[in-house]
C-alpha cells in the first residue's frame, strides 16, 4: 500500500494541469476629502460629487466570466481617519430586490461588500458587507481566502436605501478596524462584490474565476491612500450581568433546599492596538450566558463527543491558532493541537462521597482572564498568541456533621503560540506552534490530571504553478507529565490502550511519569480547474497525546488517502453546476498490522430551478478494531456499506425544505442503522424566519460493549445486542425588528432509548468466522431479576458473576430565548431565558409523546430555568 501511495503521488505531481492564466489587475485611485459625509445611505451630499465611479463587474456564478446582468458601481473616498465607500446596485426591477432583516453575519437577500487586503500580503482580506436591508456581514479571510472568520466584528457604520434605480450602500470604515503598515498605504488589495439574490448571481469588480486556486492574491489594487497613518484601536467594553436561577427544590439537600439562586457578575472585554498591525484582545471574568446550549446526544462509544466552539472570544481569530492534523469533516477531521473548548470546560474531578452526604459541584470552570495577540508584520510574519487562566474549582460537601471542600478542577494556565512566515508573495509559508497546559495540582486531582502538557509543531506549505498545486506538511510532538497514576490512566485511555495484550510494540509502563509521541500530515493537492486531486498521509504514534488543550480521538494509526474530484461550474442543459469526487483510504498501525480501508464517493448537482440533490456513501472493508474490547485484544469486525442521499429546494423562496437520509448495513448482519432528518424553513415576512428540524434514528448492533469482568482467571468482555431509537426536533424563531434589534428562540425536545438483549461474551476475537468470535448466553446460563442479569456460565447452579441492567430512556428539552440590542456599535444589551428539562428511566422503550409528556409533567419533572440580563458599553478611543 505504501508503494502504491508513493507512485500515485508522483503521478499527480507529473500530471499536466490546465493552469489558470494571470488576469490583468484593475486599479482604483481613492480620493482624499476634508469634509466627511454623513452616513445616511442616500449619497445626497456634495462630497460624493468628487472622485471616480468604477464599474465593469464580472460574474463568478452562475455564468463564470460573463458580464453582470445588473450594473454595479462604487466610489471610495478617505480622510485621515476613515475610508468612505459608496456602492450603487442598479436594478431594472427594483420591486424584485430581496430585502430581508436578519441578525448580523446572517445576512440574507441582495448583498454588496468590499474586501480589503490592507496588508497587501496577497493572503489576508477584511470584508465589510451589507444587505439591502442594512444588515452587516463582516468576515476576515486568511490563507488566501481558504479560511473565513465570520466572528470578526469590527466597529464600522453603514446605511442603505432603496430607490427607483435599485439600492445604495454607504459605509464608513475606520482605519483603526483594519491592519496595515505605515508604508502599505501605497497600494492595498481590493475587490468589490455583489450578490443578486433572485438570480443567485455573484459578481466581482476584479474577476475571480470559479476555479481559481485562492481568492486574495487575485484582487485588484487600491491606490492613492497617501499619507494615511495606521490607527491603533483602543476599545474597552465593561459588562454587568444579573442572573437568577430556579430549579427543583430538594429540602434534604442544603444546596438545593430553596430551589432558587441569584447572583451579580461583571467583567471587562478590551481590544487594544499594541502596534500598527498587532491587536490584543483581553477578557477578564468573561460571561457567555447568551451562548446557545450544545445539542443533546447519547454517546455509547469509547470516545469523547466533539462540540463546536460558540463563545465569541474564542471563535474570533481561531483560524490563526488553528493547527490541524486531520483531514475531512468529523472524526479524524477534528484532530487539532488547539481545541478551545478545553478552556472553561466542565470540571474533570469528582469528590469522594458517602451515604447521606450532599455536594455542590461546579458545572463549569470559571475563566479568570484570557488574552489574544494577533497580527501580521510588514515582512509577512503572522503571530497568534492565546493565554488563559482558569480558576481552581472546589466542590463543597455537606457531611451531615459539617462541611468540607474538595478540588474538582485545579488552577490552570493555558498557552498557545502560533507563527507563520510568508515568503515569495505567499507562495512559500513556514510556521510553527507551541502549546502548554500547566496545573497547580493537589491531592484531590493529582492522580487524574497531568501536571503539565506540551505540544510543538512545524508546518510548511509550498504553492506551484500560480498556486494551482500545493504541498503541505504539518508535524507535531507531544509531551505530558504527571504522577505515575495519572500517566497510567493516559496509557490506558481510549486514545491509547497500551494495556492491550497484543500490543507488544507499545508496552504499558506503570512507572512512567511522562509520555511522549509524534503526529503529522502530509498532503499534495491540485487546486484549480475542473479536475482536482489530493494525496495525503497522516500518522499518530501510540504515545501522541494532545487532549489537554487539543482534540484527538485515537492514536497508533497511519492513514493514507487518494482523492479525485471533478467540478462543472457553468450551467448547461438542466443543471447549473455539479461535482463528483471519490477516494480510497487505507489504515495501518505502528505494529505493522493493516487495520482496514475503504472507498468513498460523493456527487452533488444544482439544478436550474435552484434545487439541489446530493448522494454519496462508503464501502468499508473488514477491519481490525483496537477499541472494541476497551483495552482488550484487537477484534476483527465485518465491513459495511453506508449510502446517503439528500435534496433541498430553492433557498430563495419563502418556504424552503430539505430532506436527508443515510444508512449503514454491516456485513454478516452485524449492524443496521438508518437516519432521516428534515429542515423546513418558512419566511412569512422579510423580518421573520421559522424553522423546524425533526430527526429520527433507528439502529441495531449485534455487538455493543457492556462491561468487563473476570471468570476462572480470564477476562470476560461482555457484550449485548442493542436496539436504539432517537427522535429529536429543533425549533428556531428569528424575529428581526431592525438590523440591531433581534429576537431569537431555539428549542429541542430529545428522546433516546436503548434496549439491550442477547448478552454474550467474546471468545475468539480474531476468528475468521464471525459467529465464532463470541458466545451468546443460553437460557440456562443467564437469568434476570429485574435489576441484574445473573450468569451461571458453567451451569453448576452457582452464580459466577452478574451484569447490571443497561437499558435507558433519556429525555431532554433544551431551549434558549435571546433578545439582542446593539444600541451602539460594540455596545449591547442581552436578555436571556434558558431552560433545561431532563428525565431518565431504564425502560429502554420508545414512547415519544408520553416521554415528552413526562418532561412537562410538573408532578415528576421540574425545569431548570436561568434568566439573565447582560449590559455592555464600549468605550472607543483612537
Amino acid at each position: 500500500m505504501k508503494r502504491t501511495f508513493i507512485i500515485c503521488l508522483l503521478f499527480f505531481l507529473l500530471l499536466p494541469g490546465l493552469f489558470a492564466q494571470d488576469l490583468e489587475k484593475k486599479q482604483y485611485f481613492a480620493t482624499r476629502i476634508t469634509i466627511p459625509p454623513i452616513i445616511n445611505g442616500v449619497l445626497d451630499e456634495e462630497v460624493w460629487l468628487t472622485g471616480k465611479w468604477a464599474d465593469g463587474f464580472t460574474q463568478n456564478q452562475p455564468y463564470n466570466g460573463k458580464p453582470e446582468t445588473q450594473k454595479t458601481e462604487f466610489k471610495i473616498l478617505f480622510d485621515d481617519n476613515n475610508l468612505y465607500v459608496a456602492i450603487k446596485a442598479f436594478d431594472t426591477a427594483p420591486d424584485s430586490i430581496v430585502n430581508r432583516l436578519t441578525r448580523r453575519d446572517e445576512a440574507d437577500g441582495d448583498l454588496v461588500g468590499i474586501i480589503l487586503d490592507s496588508f497587501h500580503d496577497l493572503r489576508t482580506g477584511f470584508l465589510f458587507g451589507v444587505s439591502s436591508a442594512g444588515v452587516k456581514y463582516d468576515q476576515m479571510f486568511t490563507g488566501d481566502g481558504q479560511n473565513q472568520d465570520a466572528s470578526w466584528d469590527p466597529n464600522w457604520w453603514v446605511k442603505t436605501s432603496l430607490n427607483k434605480e435599485g439600492w445604495i450602500a454607504e459605509m464608513k470604515i475606520p482605519f483603526s478596524q483594519v491592519r496595515f503598515d505605515k508604508t502599505s498605504g501605497e497600494v492595498w488589495g481590493i475587490d468589490v462584490a455583489r450578490i443578486l439574490y433572485r438570480k443567485n448571481e455573484q459578481c466581482f469588480w476584479q474577476h475571480i474565476p470559479r476555479d481559481a486556486p485562492g481568492l486574495i492574491h487575485l484582487f485588484g489594487e487600491l491606490k492613492g491612500l497617501d499619507k494615511i497613518k495606521p490607527r491603533k484601536i483602543f476599545d474597552v467594553t465593561p459588562y454587568a450581568v444579573a442572573k437568577t436561577e430556579s430549579f427543583k427544590s430538594v429540602p434534604e439537600n442544603p444546596f438545593q433546599s430553596t430551589g432558587k439562586l441569584s447572583k451579580l457578575n461583571g467583567g471587562i472585554d478590551a481590544k487594544i492596538g499594541v502596534t500598527n498591525n498587532m491587536t490584543m484582545d483581553l477578557t477578564i471574568n468573561p460571561d457567555f450566558g447568551q451562548v446557545e446550549a450544545d445539542p443533546s446526544v447519547v454517546n455509547l462509544s469509547a470516545y469523547e463527543t466533539f462540540f463546536t466552539e460558540k463563545r465569541p472570544f474564542f471563535i474570533e481569530g481561531n483560524n490563526i491558532t488553528n493547527f490541524g492534523l486531520g483531514i475531512g469533516d468529523g472524526g479524524v477531521g477534528n484532530d487539532n493541537l488547539f481545541y478551545s473548548r478545553r478552556i472553561g470546560r466542565q470540571p474533570q474531578g469528582y469528590p469522594d462521597m458517602k451515604d447521606g452526604w450532599y455536594a455542590d459541584i461546579p458545572t463549569r470552570t470559571n475563566i479568570l482572564g484570557a488574552a489574544k495577540l494577533t497580527g501580521k508584520t510588514k515582512d509577512g510574519l503572522s503571530i497568534g498568541i492565546v493565554e488563559a487562566m482558569t480558576d481552581q474549582e472546589m466542590a463543597v460537601i455537606d457531611t451531615i456533621g459539617g462541611r468540607k471542600k474538595a478540588t474538582v478542577e485545579p488552577l490552570t494556565n493555558y498557552f498557545v503560540g502560533r507563527i507563520q512566515k510568508d515568503i515569495k508573495n505567499g507562495n512559500t509559508i513556514i510556521g510553527g506552534i507551541f502549546t502548554s497546559t500547566n496545573r497547580e495540582l493537589d491531592a484531590d486531582v493529582r492522580d487524574i490530571l497531568h501536571k503539565s502538557a506540551y505540544t510543538g509543531g512545524f508546518d510548511f506549505t509550498q504553492y506551484f504553478k500560480n498556486k494551482s498545486w500545493m504541498f503541505n506538511m504539518n508535524t507535531a510532538l507531544s509531551l505530558v507529565e504527571g504522577s505515575k497514576k495519572a500517566i497510567l490512566n493516559t496509557q490506558e485511555s481510549s486514545a491509547h490502550y497500551f494495556q492491550r495484550p497484543d500490543k507488544n510494540y507499545a508496552i504499558l509502563d506503570t512507572n512512567r511519569t511522562s509520555l511522549g509521541g509524534a503526529g503529522g500530515r502530509v498532503q499534495i493537492m491540485k487546486l484549480n480547474g475542473h479536475w482536482n486531486f489530493m494525496g495525503a498521509a497522516l500518522w499518530k504514534t501510540p504515545g501522541f497525546e494532545t487532549n489537554d488543550l487539543g482534540y484527538m480521538r485515537v492514536t497508533d494509526q497511519i492513514l493514507y488517502v487518494l482523492w479525485a474530484g471533478y467540478n462543472q461550474f457553468n450551467p448547461k442543459g438542466f443543471y447549473k453546476s455539479f461535482n463528483i469526487n471519490s477516494d480510497f483510504y487505507s489504515i495501518n498501525n505502528f505494529g505493522g498490522n493493516w487495520i482496514g480501508g475503504g472507498y468513498e464517493w460523493n456527487a452533488n448537482i444544482n439544478f436550474k430551478n435552484f434545487w439541489n440533490l446530493y448522494t454519496g456513501g462508503s464501502l468499508n472493508t473488514e477491519s481490525l478494531s483496537s477499541d472494541m474490547l476497551r483495552g482488550g485484544p484487537m477484534m476483527k469486525l465485518p465491513g459495511s456499506v453506508n449510502p446517503r442521499i439528500g435534496i433541498s429546494t430553492d433557498s430563495r423562496k419563502k418556504l424552503v425544505f430539505s430532506v436527508n437520509a443515510n444508512g449503514s448495513k454491516g456485513f454478516r448482519n452485524s449492524s443496521d442503522n438508518f437516519n432521516a432528518s428534515m429542515d423546513i424553513s418558512f419566511k412569512p415576512t422579510n423580518y421573520l424566519v421559522l424553522t423546524i428540524s425533526p430527526a429520527y434514528n433507528k439502529s441495531y448492533s449485534d455487538l455493543q460493549y457492556v462491561t468487563q469482568t473476570g471468570y476462572n482467571g480470564k477476562d470476560r468482555y461482555i457484550f449485548a445486542s442493542i436496539n436504539q431509537n432517537t427522535i429529536s426536533t429543533s425549533f428556531r424563531l428569528n424575529l428581526n425588528l431592525s438590523p440591531n434589534l433581534t429576537f431569537q428562540y431555539w428549542g429541542q425536545p430529545f428522546v433516546a432509548t436503548g434496549k439491550y438483549y442477547n448478552h454474550k461474551f467474546i471468545t475468539l476475537p480474531m476468528a475468521d468466522n464471525y459467529r465464532e468470535r463470541f458466545w451468546t448466553y443460553t437460557p440456562g446460563q443467564i437469568s434476570f431479576d429485574g435489576d441484574n442479569y445473573t450468569i451461571d456460565e458453567n451451569i453448576d447452579g452457582k452464580t459466577d458473576y452478574t451484569i447490571g441492567k443497561s437499558d435507558f430512556n433519556v429525555k431532554q428539552f433544551l431551549s434558549n430565548f435571546v433578545v439582542r440590542w446593539e444600541y451602539n456599535p460594540g455596545s449591547t444589551v442581552f436578555l436571556v431565558w434558558s431552560q433545561t428539562r431532563s428525565y431518565f428511566t431504564d425502560s429502554g422503550q420508545m414512547d415519544f409523546f408520553n416521554n415528552i409528556g413526562d418532561l412537562f409533567n410538573k408532578g415528576i419533572n421540574t425545569p431548570h430555568n436561568v434568566f439573565l440580563v447582560k449590559f455592555s458599553y464600549r468605550f472607543g478611543l483612537k
